[in-house]
């Protein structure tokens, strides 16, 4: 399974987020912890947003927030919504020209992968890839480059 790079910046603004969720955050801000281009930032923060997981707050001193708490957002959902294409092989599309596919097995073993692979995800809220020492990732995250 490849996650995207969109994925991972959808990740990581969220984890900023919730390190820092006693205050509203900027797009420009994440962007230039991450070293990611404001443009590319917008386009995953829209998405987030899109998806439920931030609320974008308007206006003079506006910014972004988790729209729930890191306790209620799974890692394996983040991901499942981020990501356009999960096929990981043609057989997986309908579009397949695959000489295989009516008599491979292979199809169904990758798909039970894929399953095992949320599944692992699924488990894990992102207040838990925080971790106890939140204290420690906010420092981490503030540490100037």
């Amino acid at each position: 399974m490849h996650i995207t790079q969109h994925t991972d910046y959808a990740l990581r603004a969220l984890i900023y987020l919730a390190a820092n969720e006693q205050r509203l955050v900027t797009i420009q801000e994440v962007s230039e912890r991450f070293e990611v281009s404001r443009s590319h930032m917008m386009k995953v923060v829209n998405q987030l947003i899109r998806n439920g997981f931030v609320e974008g707050v308007r206006g003079k001193g506006g910014g972004m927030r988790l729209a729930r708490r890191p306790t209620e957002i799974r890692v394996g959902e983040v991901v499942r919504r981020m990501e356009t294409d999960l096929a990981l092989v043609e057989c997986f599309t309908d579009t397949s020209r695959c000489l295989l596919t009516s008599t491979c097995r292979l199809k169904g073993v990758l798909n039970d992968a894929l399953e095992a692979f949320f599944e692992s995800l699924d488990r894990v809220t992102l207040a838990e890839v925080l971790g106890p020492a939140q204290h420690q990732l906010l420092h981490v995250l503030k540490r100037v480059a």
